[in-house]
């Protein structure tokens, strides 16, 4: 026997959004139903895209009728509107297009791990989404693994080892001027650039060298590059076209990055949990240093891996030799 209440919805039925609207209200606190409130929301919202997308089709299709025809009149146009309504609602309790559960997918607070490349806060997670839920990336040539940082602009890391190889020295020292693990400023540079793979690019095709996505505002007086980027705005991301600092090298970004936070009041909160690092990127975003509402726990599922942690081990045996 199918009880999926859904299945018996109208379209006109306004008592459904009410519905929708309480289900959201009792879901507060309770991890389950807020699930289930947010997949009737995602199904809800599929529905209106479904409709939306068969209105389209429909003129489309009307240049080729013929408009003497008994078919093209008001009235059989209104009750064909009526039908293709009802049956975008059908369609998405059956998940048709699976419209909704890419929805719930990405903003269930259950699921972990998964975060679509269009959302990002830079279109650069990915890999490091990758490496976070335990997939390491092997190098696919045969030569040994390294990195390549030339004067000339182009910077280039074969893996998330020689990512973590190369920039561990000097989150090093740039984390001792405020008592921060350099593996908390790694992790970040890897979440925000994908294990280097993308770093923001200047317009001649260089790199910026920016590690941590730092925009250039007014204060900055250095040189930018210029990248489409997807903010959150009350929760849903928008495109927005946004300058980037541009450095010389790693290093300049790296310490740049302290610079920017200790030259920041709104940052003062975190600066004072640095010997906590789960706090530290809790405030840290609390701030108002990333937009996506899951900046924080992203950083601390990288720093939790034990991928991870043998790439931080590998990299402090090598500095000690």
């Amino acid at each position: 026997m199918n009880t999926d209440p859904t299945r018996n919805q109208s379209f006109y039925d306004l008592t459904d959004l009410n519905s929708l609207r309480q289900d959201a209200l009792k879901s507060t606190g309770d991890a389950d139903a807020s699930e289930e409130a947010l997949r009737k929301a995602a199904q809800q919202f599929e529905s209106i895209f479904t409709q939306m997308m068969l209105s389209s089709m429909r003129k489309a299709n009307e240049v080729l009728e013929d408009k003497d025809s008994p078919f093209n009149s008001s009235s059989v146009k209104f009750y064909r509107d009526m039908h293709d309504q009802q049956m975008s609602m059908q369609l998405s309790s059956e998940g048709s297009l699976g419209l909704a559960d890419l929805i719930v997918q990405q903003l269930s607070p259950n699921r972990e791990g998964y975060m679509p490349g269009s959302v990002l806060r830079t279109g650069a997670e990915l890999q490091s989404d990758r490496i976070a839920n335990g997939e390491t990336n092997k190098p696919t040539q045969d030569k040994p693994a390294e990195v390549q940082e030339k004067a000339g602009g182009e910077v280039r890391f074969d893996d998330p080892e020689s990512f973590v190889s190369q920039l561990w020295d000097y989150a090093k020292s740039a984390a001792e001027k405020i008592g921060l693990n350099p593996a908390v400023m790694v992790a970040q540079a890897a979440l925000e650039t994908g294990w280097g793979k993308h770093i923001i690019a200047r317009q001649d095709g260089e790199s910026s060298f920016n590690l941590f996505n730092i925009k250039a505002d007014k204060r900055w007086q250095g040189d930018s590059a210029s990248k489409m980027t997807l903010e959150f705005e009350q929760g849903l991301p928008v495109k927005k076209q946004a300058n980037f600092r541009a450095y010389d090298s790693l290093k300049d970004s790296i310490n740049d990055y302290v610079d920017f936070l200790q030259s920041n009041p709104r940052y003062q909160d975190a600066l004072n949990k640095t010997d906590n690092p789960e706090q530290y990127l809790d405030a840290l975003q609390q701030a108002g240093y990333a937009t996506d509402p899951n900046y924080a726990e992203k950083i601390k599922r990288v720093l939790g891996r034990g991928e991870f942690q043998s790439m931080l081990s590998a990299s402090v045996h090598q500095g000690v030799n």
